[in-house]
């Protein structure tokens, strides 16, 4: 975005309001692609692009920088007047876009910021508006970016665009920003990943918009039931004001207004081929089953519970998950009967929604209900291929996606034993999959190893692990780097030997991810050493958790040849809501304190492939050369880290656990 100029107008000059429209026209789609990255993710694809629009809309209602002298400025004096508006457009796009991140204090968490809320031009009806989507890579650019704070994205997209930081730091300042300096650090390290021009802005293009439409099967119906509930609303209210009743002032729409909009007829049926012909392999290529899907019974009760759950209704969420009902009718994935509980699986194209009640003997339905729902926007074909259905003593039963063709289960903590086949009925439930217990001992690892359809992927086989959310994580892993000066190496499937014995020593902490609203976790061996002593072999980890909400954390630990393959590797450092074993945090380093088989103690330290020299202070000083160090050192030594990197820069060693 290398800003264009801008002539200052005339305050109260037409002329001049007609030159600053054109001139805002002219710039108009680098301001919208600033305020979208800006703006907060919680927002939703389809208000974000809304609202970049609008920001940069109302900017030029807001920029009035003065003009004085003559008419016709000399050439000095217009092109103070240029800079001047340029930062003027910036400020108040980057403070706008700021404001709606902004939460006053006591305000819901489950409402959208107060800002957000109000309706501004422009609107759109029928349709729902996103930036095109990019390869996996793009996605996991956007997932990291939207986990930096929102003045670090700003910074970003003005230091990748070719603005200079200390304009960069002038114009966050204006717009309310106080701590500059951390926002410009954060934004280097994400633009050192991208370039002007890279693909990767696709992502993030506002103007460049792909369309789909939210109600296209059943907008006669929602009209009708529009003009039927606009006519109940004048006639209740024309009785209301003709008895001139005190209540007056009451609502005038029925109680079960709400419950009206959403209807079993209007529930969005997608046919059962449709995820083998279509680009899009989510829960949007789901087909309804269950033996109950006909029922309208069970699914009014549903619709009903989302819309106004009734009392004693167990209402439950995901982390940073509304649950206000949908706008529209949503899609339906299953009704059935699963172990004496009828269970509806919704999906609004943002979140899935579990209702599930007792099945009684007699018929009826039974109490309490309970209402779960979670986030699950952008899931994909591993990550959209497994809900859960049911919980209790027995497991879990998941709902598997129709694209897969092959369902099994294994064991983490054994990692040398095969995978066993897990039954799965006509309708796509499995048998219950055991789950660890909340407390006590980790025995065991159970997860799901799934293979997608050759139609879909060849040889695509995955791990997911069930965490207590309604969509368990999806497992990755990284693998060492090689030897010399060696690429970065991606992410890929944790099914191979070597991500089955790293995942081994992970497999227990899985448990701490329980209600968390995680999404994915990657396992980065990012170094290894070997110890002194004869202590073995080490390899240094980085486990990455990444949620549907964008934020996650990371923990680095330490595990030795001698350790057992279901022993949990020790924890050395743990980050929270950073970028650290990110692509935007892909340098790292770490130290702690050892004691070999001979009882002596050691430091040791190491850095993933760009570290080429590592340096201790504290208990005990050193360098080294090289990616690895081991130092003798007292008991328990407490040492802080640097790392010299091949690109010239220094990098801070996490800070251990013990210090924290």
């Amino acid at each position: 975005m290398r800003l264009r100029s801008l002539r200052n107008p005339a305050e109260h000059s037409r002329d001049g309001v007609l030159e600053a429209e054109s001139t805002l026209i002219e710039q108009y789609g680098d301001l919208v692609r600033l305020a979208h990255v800006v703006l907060p993710v919680s927002l939703g694809r389809h208000r974000r692009v809304l609202v970049a629009h609008s920001v940069v809309q109302r900017a030029l209602r807001a920029a009035r920088p003065a003009r004085v002298g003559r008419a016709v400025p000399p050439p000095r004096q217009e092109n103070r007047e240029r800079t001047a508006l340029e930062r003027s457009y910036l400020v108040i796009v980057v403070r706008d876009a700021l404001a709606h991140g902004r939460r006053p204090a006591g305000w819901p968490a489950r409402l959208a910021p107060p800002r957000a809320l109000l309706p501004r031009l422009p609107l759109v009806l029928g349709l729902r508006l996103f930036p095109r989507s990019g390869s996996a890579d793009e996605l996991r650019f956007a997932q990291a970016l939207s986990a930096l704070p929102a003045p670090a994205r700003a910074a970003f997209m003005l230091h990748l665009h070719g603005i200079p930081d200390d304009t960069t730091a002038d114009v966050l300042t204006e717009a309310g920003v106080d701590d500059t300096a951390t926002a410009l650090r954060q934004a280097r390290v994400v633009a050192t990943e991208a370039r002007p021009g890279s693909s990767v802005l696709q992502e993030f293009d506002a103007c460049a918009l792909q369309a789909s439409p939210t109600d296209l099967l059943r907008r006669r119906r929602r009209t009708r039931a529009g003009g039927v509930a606009a006519l109940a609303l004048l006639a209740t209210a024309a009785a209301v004001m003709s008895t001139q009743q005190e209540d007056s002032s009451r609502p005038v729409l029925p109680s079960g207004t709400t419950e009206s909009v959403l209807r079993t007829t209007d529930l969005t049926r997608v046919p059962a081929g449709l995820w083998d012909d279509t680009s899009r392999v989510d829960f949007t290529a789901w087909p309804a089953r269950g033996s109950r899907t006909q029922d309208e019974d069970l699914l009014d009760r549903a619709l009903s519970t989302w819309a106004r759950p009734p009392h004693g209704t167990r209402v439950t969420a995901s982390r940073a998950t509304s649950t206000v009902p949908p706008l529209s009718a949503p899609q339906l994935l299953y009704a059935g009967d699963v172990q004496r509980q009828a269970v509806v699986l919704l999906y609004d194209g943002q979140r899935l929604a579990r209702y599930s009640e007792p099945v009684s003997s007699d018929g009826n339905p039974g109490m309490p209900r309970s209402l779960t729902v979670a986030r699950v926007d952008d899931a994909d074909v591993t990550t959209a291929a497994a809900v859960a259905l049911t919980s209790d003593r027995t497991g879990v039963r998941y709902l598997i996606a129709p694209w897969i063709a092959e369902t099994q289960t294994r064991d983490l903590l054994r990692p040398d034993t095969l995978a066993r086949p897990l039954d799965v009925s006509g309708e796509g439930v499995t048998r219950a999959v055991p789950v660890p217990p909340r407390a006590g001992g980790c025995d065991s690892g159970p997860v799901l190893q799934l293979r997608s359809s050759e139609r879909i992927a060849e040889r695509h086989a995955f791990l997911l692990a069930g965490v207590g959310d309604l969509t368990p994580v999806h497992l990755t892993y990284t693998p060492l780097p090689g030897h010399g000066s060696p690429p970065a190496r991606r992410p890929r499937e944790a099914t191979g030997p070597a991500a089955l014995l790293a995942w081994s020593h992970h497999a227990c902490a899985l448990q701490e991810l329980r209600d968390t609203g995680a999404r994915a976790v990657n396992a980065w061996d990012f170094a290894e050493q070997d110890l002194p002593d004869g202590g073995g072999h080490a390899v240094w980890t980085c486990a990455r958790t990444s949620t549907w909400r964008g934020s996650g954390e990371a923990v680095v630990t330490l595990r030795t040849s001698g350790d057992e393959p279901d022993e949990a590797a020790r924890v050395v450092s743990r980050e929270r809501s950073s970028a650290v074993c990110t692509r935007f945090g892909q340098h790292v380093a770490a130290a702690t304190g050892w004691r070999s088989p001979k009882g002596k103690w050691y430091v040791l330290a190491a850095g993933s492939r760009a570290v080429t020299a590592l340096t201790i202070d504290g208990a005990v000083s050193a360098r080294r050369q090289g990616r690895s160090l081991s130092v003798p050192a007292p008991p328990h030594p407490n040492v802080t880290l640097r790392a010299n990197l091949s690109t010239g820069g220094q990098l801070r060693g996490l800070v251990p656990v013990a210090r924290r």
